[in-house]
């Protein structure tokens, strides 16, 4: 019988992040989902109710510690004149330990809020940057 050992479960400490080609050295946390946007469907006949997909909703957020306010002031700037900008970001958890690596591509990436100014005694600094994408332009470069 196999089992699962313990050291062949990844690590989020190997995971790594790029936003727009640029590595961000500082992330702590990264996580990206789908949510499927269903109505509901009355089943005639009877007291059932079930559910039809309608729609895909990509949302996602990173924190990482605060070294820069360049790209915080950047997407304000962009904000203010009435601009959209989108990016690209790719996820990567490659843990030497694990049966391989993961390397994920999401396209059509937009910012939905932007931290301007944060802190708190004793404490090193830390931002959350909440994003949206589109599911369908999502790659999956990699998998395990």
């Amino acid at each position: 019988m196999n089992k699962l050992r313990g050291n062949r479960v990844i690590s989020g400490s190997w995971g790594e992040l790029w936003w727009n080609n640029d590595k961000i050295f500082d992330v702590s946390k990264f996580e990206a989902k789908v949510t499927a946007e269903r109505e509901d469907v009355i089943q005639g006949g009877s007291l059932d109710i079930d559910s039809k997909l309608v729609a895909l909703k990509g949302e996602g957020s990173f924190t990482c510690k605060r070294v820069y306010s360049r790209g915080i002031k950047n997407l304000i700037d962009y904000w203010i004149q009435g601009k959209d900008p989108r990016s690209v970001l790719i996820g990567k958890l490659d843990d030497p330990d694990s049966y391989g690596a993961e390397r994920i591509v999401f396209n059509n990436v937009w910012f939905s809020e932007a931290v301007i100014m944060t802190f708190e005694g004793k404490k090193v600094i830390e931002e959350e940057f909440k994003f949206n994408f589109t599911v369908s332009d999502v790659d999956f470069q990699q998998i395990i």
